[in-house]
């Protein structure tokens, strides 16, 4: 069964960074695309940064270049999120996904969802 399992949330100052991590488990065919999204209270689900795992090519949302950068370990199954200079806007639960979409770009199907870590950014 596959799983993915986040860590790494917590609550930080305003400039401050976080690196949050997620280990993949259980499959025998490795996700083509993964994917940090992350939800905020009465807002919905934003795909914040993504990586094509062939290739390690990357997408951000605008709100996070700069700041966020998406990487993968292949040899620990472990795709990680480095965030500095954080917001009290990404004050959010982040949640780990992976796709085995052909591509990784617009919009493609989530296989398989993480059950999230929180992060909160205080001014």
């Amino acid at each position: 069964q596959v799983q993915l399992v986040e860590s790494g949330g917590g609550a930080v100052q305003t400039g401050g960074s976080l690196r949050l991590s997620c280990e993949a488990s259980g499959y025998t065919s490795r996700f083509v695309c993964m994917d940090w999204f992350r939800q905020a209270p009465g807002k919905e689900r934003e795909r914040v940064a993504a990586i094509d795992t062939r290739d390690g090519s990357a997408y951000y949302a605008d709100s996070v270049k700069g700041r966020f950068t998406i990487s993968q370990d292949n040899a620990k199954n472990t795709l990680y999120l480095q965030m500095n200079n954080l917001k009290p806007e990404d004050t959010a639960m982040y949640y780990c996904a992976g796709s085995w979409s052909r591509y990784c770009s617009g919009r493609y199907e989530i296989n398989k969802w993480g059950q999230g870590t929180q992060v909160t950014v205080s001014s």
